[in-house]
C-alpha cells in the first residue's frame, strides 16, 4: 500500500503526471493533503458560491447558532478531495461525490484531506476508479464519503505487474 502526501511530491514528471511515483494507482493506495482554511479563504468562496450565511462572517451568528465560531463552507471543505486527485493525476476527470458532513470546521483549523483508491476498473484507454474520501481535524472524521473519478489507463499499475 502507499500513502503519499501532496506537500512532499516534488519529482520530475512521467507520463503527464505529476510525479514518476504517482503515476501509478493500485487499490487500497491514500492521497492526503493538508490546509489551514482562512478568513479570505472563506470570503472568496462565498464571492464564487453566493453563500453568505452569516454563520461563516458573524462569529455571534455562529455562537447563537450552537458553534463556537465561524464556520468554513462544508463544500469548501470538500473541494479537497478533486485537488488531491487532480494534483496527482492531471487530466481526471472528477465523476460524482458523496458526502457526509460529519462535524464543524472553523476558521484557522487545519484539515487533512484523504482519498483512498476502493475500486479500481479498466475501461478502454481509462480507468473509473472509486475512493474513500474523508477530512480530519485532530484524528476526528469531519466530511466523508465516496468520489468516483476517470483517470487515464497508465495512472493504473496492471495488477500482474505488481509483487
Amino acid at each position: 500500500m502507499l500513502t503519499r502526501n501532496l506537500l512532499s511530491v516534488n519529482v520530475p514528471c512521467l507520463r503527464g503526471f505529476s510525479s514518476a511515483a504517482a503515476s501509478f494507482l493500485r487499490t487500497g493506495d491514500k492521497l492526503k493533503l493538508s490546509r489551514i482554511f482562512t478568513s479570505e479563504d472563506v470570503l472568496e468562496y462565498s464571492k464564487v458560491s453566493h453563500d453568505s450565511n452569516p454563520l461563516h462572517f458573524d462569529s455571534e451568528s455562529a455562537r447563537n447558532a450552537g458553534f463556537e465560531d465561524r464556520l468554513v463552507h462544508g463544500m469548501l471543505v470538500a473541494a479537497l478531495f478533486p485537488k488531491i486527485i487532480s494534483s496527482h493525476f492531471p487530466g481526471a476527470i472528477y465523476v460524482s461525490q458523496s458526502l457526509h458532513f460529519r462535524l464543524p470546521v472553523y476558521i484557522g483549523e487545519e484539515i487533512v484531506g484523504e482519498v483512498e483508491a476502493t475500486n479500481i476498473r479498466e475501461q478502454k484507454n481509462r480507468c473509473l476508479v472509486k475512493f474513500k474520501t474523508a477530512c480530519f481535524k485532530n484524528g476526528a472524521i469531519v466530511i466523508d464519503g465516496e468520489a468516483m473519478a476517470i483517470l487515464p489507463a497508465p495512472a493504473v499499475e496492471q495488477a500482474n505487474t505488481s509483487a
